[in-house]
């Protein structure tokens, strides 16, 4: 009741209200009531407002093709390759003839002597995030396969997420059929990235094959010279490659977000040709590692022939430690080559090369197996005592148990037990 009604009731006690005052004081609470469920059963009468989600973007620029598949629509980009086609100076057509026995040494794989190159999968995805967390999506996934004797290049993008099913079971059904997969670091990105997908969308995974990551291939054999070994670092020192224009990896979730955005084709088109560079170039990186002796820079044989020699082929890391002495590769090969003959027994050979080495390197590590070699091959303990008082780079404790040891037998104390 507010003050005017007060009012009133004031001048008639009996609380008696004439119709004029009550208008005056305004509407009841019951005509409230009333109006509220008027305006209530008017809008509930109305029908509802239909609120339809964004159109996906269309592809009218962009050079993919709209596949309708029982599952959903499909949207794909195939692009044949002649034989002649090079990156670099390497033909991407020599990968399907790589020696597979050599791609596993070079990746200390065994299951991929087994594998037959002409029938492998190259495989790059480009993703919403560069951290391969549980909401991260391939958008764009490179693929690329021999067929008749040309590389086919095949890319598959997610115009809309909720293609991603589609998308997935295709890139399943081509991996099932391949040999072997090639990737670059797709051991740590891209196939748990991808195998997470399928897992979050209720599919199956697709059979495991021999991997080929070509990154660790990489770093084994050219990062003494090379340094990072990023595919485009590879294609300029390596293939003998640059491209012209190119995005950086951290343009590429952007771009997509404002093609979702926007529909705007032109921004994503960059991507596209990233992408396909891409599984283009691991197809020469293949045909280079497969036959590597005679296309392989001089200081690389170095990376080789150690990585020979750590997957057990010691024949043939001598013989590619042997060609890069030859071809000038400097100390280091002179090193690796002197470490392999000593394993493989060979200590005339793993002496002289040690000597030689001595003379242009100031090296603890080079005393210590040339000490070795005076004291055990050369019987020489004298001269064993000189380098080590040199030092040698061991630790304390060792290096005085091996001091002892020669002295007495420089100084024909030492008796054999």
């Amino acid at each position: 009741m507010d003050l005017k009604a007060k009012l009133l009731r004031l001048r008639n006690p009996k609380g008696q209200v004439s119709e004029d005052a009550r208008t005056e004081a305004g509407p009841s609470r019951n005509d409230v009531l009333s109006g509220l469920r008027r305006k209530m059963e008017e809008l509930l009468d109305r029908p509802p407002v239909e609120r339809l989600p964004p159109a996906p973007p269309t592809l009218d620029e962009l050079p993919f093709v709209r596949l309708e598949l029982a599952q959903g629509p499909l949207h794909r980009r195939v692009e044949r390759l002649a034989p002649s086609h090079h990156v670099g100076r390497i033909p991407v057509s020599a990968a399907k003839d790589a020696r597979a026995a050599v791609l596993a040494l070079l990746s200390l794989d065994p299951t991929l002597a087994g594998a037959e190159p002409e029938k492998a999968l190259f495989l790059d995805t480009e993703t919403t995030g560069l951290g391969g967390g549980a909401g991260t999506l391939a958008f764009l996934v490179g693929l690329a396969a021999f067929d008749e004797g040309h590389l086919v290049v095949e890319q598959l993008l997610l115009r809309t997420p909720g293609e991603e099913v589609v998308l997935l079971e295709h890139v399943a059904e081509r991996m099932a059929a391949c040999s072997m997969l090639v990737t670059y670091n797709g051991k740590a990105f891209d196939l748990p990235m991808l195998r997470g997908r399928f897992v979050m969308n209720g599919l199956r995974a697709p059979p495991d094959r021999p991997h080929l990551d070509l990154l660790h291939v990489g770093r084994r054999i050219h990062k003494a010279r090379v340094g990072a070994c990023t595919l485009k670092s590879l294609e300029s020192e390596v293939l003998g490659f640059v491209r012209d224009t190119d995005i950086d990896g951290g343009d590429v979730a952007p771009r997509y977000g404002h093609f979702l955005r926007t529909g705007d084709e032109a921004t994503l088109r960059p991507v596209v040709d990233h992408n396909a560079w891409d599984v283009v170039s691991m197809a020469a990186l293949v045909g280079l590692y497969g036959e590597p002796m005679d296309s392989l820079h001089e200081a690389d044989l170095v990376g080789l022939a150690r990585t020979y020699h750590r997957a057990g082929a010691v024949d043939e890391a001598i013989r590619v430690a042997d060609v890069a002495v030859l071809r000038g590769a400097g100390p280091e090969a002179l090193r690796v080559r002197g470490k392999i003959a000593k394993a493989r027994g060979d200590r005339v050979r793993a002496l002289a090369d040690f000597e030689e080495l001595s003379i242009s390197v100031d090296d603890p590590a080079v005393r210590l197996e040339l000490a070795k070699l005076y004291e055990h091959f050369v019987k020489e303990p004298a001269r064993a005592l000189e380098l080590v008082n040199l030092g040698t780079g061991e630790p304390e404790r060792a290096s005085a148990k091996r001091r002892e040891r020669l002295e007495r037998k420089a100084r024909g104390h030492f008796r054999p037990r």
